[in-house]
């Protein structure tokens, strides 16, 4: 294990649960910092029973769905203070949520985020997926250079304060996509969305896809 961040696997979570915890972890972080000391990053995986998040800039109309539907369904909605528009999490998702101090990696947040795009193009392709980035949208994609067939398989939305960071990235890997019809993902409207179980046919094993994240973090992040 990288002895740079404690990792830490919370399962199926509800979001608010998590995400107050992150917020623990981050201002402690940041008080830390503020100290002079490099404290603790952490790393935390989890899913979260169906969710949609929408970050501090985006925009209420990629929500295709009222709020009665919304709790006939059974799915919660925040509003949140990461960077990005609208997204989803459910069962079948790997969630990472790095609460890292960029300092103690020497690097800004334009390069962290680079590196959470690498060690996912690089645990993709242990699966037999080709996926990049596309100019112009966060995440990673799918055929990014072909407009009319691009997909998102991971969304990426970070918030940095004082290079201190949380929220993170979300992998769809056997997660029901039928929940991305009740919103415009990440505000567009020509782009789809896929999974790996998409992808390749055939369920994944999440614990081998979570152990290959796990490590490519320890890769990216040392």
């Amino acid at each position: 294990m990288s002895q740079n961040f404690q990792f830490k696997d919370l399962g199926l979570s509800p979001y608010k649960k998590v995400w107050d915890y992150q917020t623990i972890l981050f201002n402690t972080l940041l008080e830390e910092k503020a100290c002079g000391e490099q404290g603790q990053n952490r790393l935390l995986f989890c899913e979260h029973p169906h969710v949609f998040t929408i970050g501090k800039s985006g925009d209420l109309n990629n929500l295709l769905i009222d709020k009665h539907i919304l709790s006939q369904k059974k799915i919660e909605y925040y509003h949140i203070d990461r960077g990005g528009d609208i997204t989803y999490h459910g069962p079948g998702q790997l969630v990472a949520y790095p609460i890292f101090n960029l300092d103690s990696f020497g690097i800004g947040t334009r390069e962290y985020v680079y590196r959470l795009e690498e060690l996912i193009i690089a645990s993709m392709k242990e699966f037999g997926i080709e996926c990049s980035r596309l100019e112009g949208a966060a995440g990673i994609w799918i055929d990014s250079d072909i407009p009319a067939k691009s997909r998102k398989i991971c969304a990426i939305g970070v918030r940095s304060s004082r290079r201190v960071t949380m929220h993170g990235l979300a992998l769809n890997v056997n997660t029901d996509l039928s929940y991305f019809n009740y919103i415009n993902p990440c505000g567009f409207t020509d782009r789809g969305v896929t999974s790996m179980q998409k992808e390749l046919g055939m369920r994944v094993d999440f614990e081998k896809v979570k152990a290959t994240v796990l490590k490519y973090f320890q890769v990216f992040f040392v």
